[in-house]
């Protein structure tokens, strides 16, 4: 089984926190989509007649997509991959694009998921971190998909927002599970280089984000989605049993995918590649006959850490059998060796046959992570 995953760069207008390849220019649209297609006849031979179990649009925004865009795009997929009758199928969304008319007309695609960011459900936050829809808009929609017969709903939120506190995450939490939804994205804000959220904080115009604060916010949004009946099954992400994202697992336990678009990546064995984060370059190698692309291919030791990086992001951990690929037993032993101390701080977890982190360790996933890297 496989991925595909569609890179749509285009927004109606730039959120101060992103640092995804996107545009807020929709000059291109047009070509860009051709150019989609052709990468998709382009690159048919990637997953060498793999079938494709999920597919996922993902931005920028995909819904700003018409509907027959998207039905060129589904048309050709099924040309060139053998995807299967019941793959997962999700299309990133926003609020303000799920008019009625929009979802109904949806519904007669192949997409069978959405992924709607809605981020918060307060007015102040939604300006704060310049999105386009409004707290009604985002209130409104989930309860229309759900009734229009989308059954697997998920939606972003995000925490330590300046200003919001804990009393507003709460709200915004328990709103969220007032909703149909099976699933939900819950990230921290995060001030990354060269987005204007960096230049606002760098100015004085913002203030940074408060960790504790932030951290105190996750801490209770572990409880919470516990009782609630939808835990956490990696870091970032809440399901009810069944309605984990295939997609993103699959990223997690090392599983190919295909990256169509610009700035889309791609992974298969021990290979990763990665196109062009330019529009009009792209468009252009493209239609030119040329996928636009790095390739890097991963060495033992990097396969090593990131097989590391990615489980224990999971609940399920890192397990002896994925270790032991990599020099049978006794490199299992070492690594157990390597964890005891954390262990003994109350930060991982350790088993005959399993690593993973704690409710203590979980905020410090990566950076534990990493303290286990072969160099």
């Amino acid at each position: 089984m496989a991925g595909i995953y569609l890179h749509i760069p285009f927004c109606k207008q730039a959120c101060n926190y992103c640092d995804f390849h996107f545009s807020t220019s929709l000059k291109h649209s047009d070509d860009l989509v051709k150019a989609l297609l052709t990468e998709i006849k382009l690159q048919q031979d990637f997953l060498e007649g793999e079938k494709i179990n999920t597919v996922y649009f993902g931005g920028g925004t995909p819904s700003i997509l018409s509907i027959s865009a998207l039905e060129e795009i589904f048309d050709h997929l099924y040309r060139y991959f053998k995807i299967e009758q019941d793959a997962e199928i999700t299309l990133e969304a926003n609020p303000d694009d799920l008019t009625a008319t929009y979802l109904r007309k949806l519904r007669h695609t192949p997409v069978n998921r959405l992924s709607i960011g809605v981020q918060s459900f307060h007015e102040a936050d939604l300006r704060y971190m310049n999105r386009a829809h409004t707290s009604a808009q985002a209130l409104r929609c989930v309860p229309e998909a759900a009734d229009l017969g989308f059954e697997n709903l998920s939606i972003d939120l995000i925490y330590g927002v300046p200003g919001s506190g804990m009393e507003g995450w709460q709200q915004n939490v328990k709103q969220a599970l007032q909703l149909p939804v099976d699933h939900l994205s819950c990230y921290c804000l995060t001030v990354e280089s060269g987005t204007a959220l960096a230049w606002q904080v760098q100015k004085g115009k913002s203030p940074a984000v408060n960790e504790d604060e932030a951290a105190a916010q996750f801490e209770w949004l572990l409880e919470i989605t516990e009782v609630a009946g939808i835990p956490w099954y990696e870091i970032s992400n809440f399901s009810k049993p069944g309605r984990e994202s295939k997609h993103n697992t699959a990223y997690w336990q090392g599983i190919s995918y295909l990256g169509i678009g610009p700035s889309a990546h791609s992974f298969k064995g021990n290979i990763r590649q990665w196109n062009v984060r330019n529009n009009p370059l792209y468009i252009r190698e493209i239609m030119a006959g040329k996928i636009p692309m790095e390739q890097e291919i991963l060495t033992p030791e990097q396969q090593f850490n990131e097989t590391i990086l990615t489980s224990l992001r999971t609940r399920k951990g890192l397990t002896a059998s994925s270790i032991r690929k990599f020099g049978g037993d006794e490199v299992w032993k070492k690594l157990i060796e390597q964890a005891a101390p954390i262990a003994e701080r109350g930060q991982l977890i350790i088993e005959p046959e399993n690593i993973r982190v704690s409710t203590k360790g979980m905020l410090f996933a990566d950076a534990i992570a990493s303290s286990l890297f072969r160099i």
